[in-house]
Parts: C-alpha cells; sequence; structure tokens
C-alpha cells in the first residue's frame, strides 16, 4: 500500500484501529494523522527515518503502536525524547491539541523532518529541539521515550526533565529484568503495562517510571 491507495481504506484502517484502543479520535484529527503517515512515507525515501516502508504498517506498527499509550500521558506539558520522525510524540500531540509537546532529537536530518511535520500539519501545540537529550531543560508533566534505549539508559537521559509528580513512559517490546533492575535508585518503577496494538502481534509494554522521592517530597 502507499499514498496513492484509496486514502478511504487506510482512513477506515485507522479509524477502526483507534476505536479499539477506545480513543475518540475525531474526523479532522484522523485525517491529520493520515497526512502525518503521509508525509513520513514521502521524506522516508531519501531521510530514512524508519525502517518500515510499507504505508499500511506505519499506521499499525507507528501511528496507533503510539497511540496506545494515550490514556496514561498526564498533565500539561509533555516531552518526547529522541523523537526521531515523531513518535509518539506527534500522533499524541494531533490527538490531545491542548496538551503542549516537545520533540527533542539530536539528528538534524531528523530535527528537520519534524520542523517540516510541525509546519505541515499546523501543530501549534508542538515545537522541535534540535538537541542531545542530555543538553535539554525545563519539567514536564509526562517524558515519553520509545524503545531507543534501555529502560535504565531511557531514566539517565530523560530523568532530569521529569516534574516532581511526572512520569515517564518507556515504551519497549520485552522488558528484561536487568534493565529494571539497573534503572538509577532515585527513580523507581511505578507499572509495568502491557499494551496491546491493532494489527499487530509484537510483544508490546508500557514502563511507567516515577520520582523515588516524590512521596517523601509531599510528606515533607
Amino acid at each position: 500500500m502507499s499514498p496513492s491507495t484509496d486514502r478511504a481504506a487506510s482512513y477506515a484502517r485507522l479509524k477502526a484501529g483507534t476505536a479499539e484502543l477506545g480513543l475518540a479520535a475525531a474526523g479532522d484529527q484522523i485525517e491529520t494523522l493520515l497526512d502525518y503517515v503521509e508525509l513520513l512515507f514521502r521524506w522516508n525515501g531519501t531521510y530514512n527515518l524508519t525502517a518500515v516502508r510499507e504505508f499500511g504498517e506505519m499506521i499499525d506498527r507507528h501511528v496507533l503502536d503510539s497511540l496506545a499509550i494515550a490514556s496514561f500521558v498526564r498533565g500539561e506539558t509533555a516531552i518526547d525524547i529522541g523523537s526521531g520522525a515523531g513518535l509518539p510524540g506527534i500522533p499524541l500531540a494531533i490527538l490531545e491539541p491542548s496538551r503542549r509537546w516537545t520533540l527533542v532529537d539530536s539528528n538534524g536530518k531528523k530535527a528537520r523532518f519534524l520542523r517540516e511535520a510541525v509546519r505541515a500539519l499546523s501543530l501549534t501545540n508542538v515545537r522541535v529541539e534540535n538537541a542531545r537529550v542530555e543538553d535539554v531543560k525545563g519539567q514536564f508533566d509526562t517524558v515519553t521515550a520509545r524503545a531507543f534505549a534501555t529502560v535504565a539508559d531511557m531514566v539517565k537521559l530523560g530523568g532530569h526533565l521529569l516534574a516532581d509528580n511526572g512520569i515517564l513512559l518507556a515504551m519497549k517490546g520485552l522488558v528484561n529484568k536487568e534493565e529494571i533492575l539497573a534503572v538509577p535508585p532515585d527513580f523507581a518503577i511505578a507499572s509495568i503495562a502491557p499494551l496491546s496494538v491493532p494489527g499487530t502481534d509484537k510483544a508490546r509494554n508500557l514502563v511507567i517510571v516515577r520520582r523515588a522521592t516524590m512521596a517523601h517530597d509531599h510528606a515533607a
């Protein structure tokens, strides 16, 4: 399937997927999500943004995979570290336009794509930072990271961005005990939630991390 394939079929695929995830996506949001996939598909040929080449697979393995964590995102501000092609940040920003998102990637080509996506899709709630995660400043209610490193490394790189009550959502395939035990001691695993992504049968898990000191801070 390619963008030239019947858009109505892609719309139906995405609409059914969001419904299966329990999300109430409006028609214009589905259209914007499809515009994003078409943009990713076009740029991918030159910029090699993702190993997924098939248009329908991009819907399932990228957009619906990203939206599978929508119910876990909280607060007014969120940051997507190692955002790459904008996953999961862009689909989540489209679904919840009132939440302010920052997308971070150190790769110049990927940052250029992110800026073009923000412009082309008129995402007024999204800003892009072309920087190393550890150099980014600020505090955010939700930090997202999608399988670019171990859970421990995601926390080491992005933990400083967590607000006191914030959560870090680390998207993984399989989660091994060693990477959980390697999480820095000032952070704690709140839970590990299995994810069911429409159109895929690969194992997906969401590791939810919080500051270990949070409870003590509130008690003080």
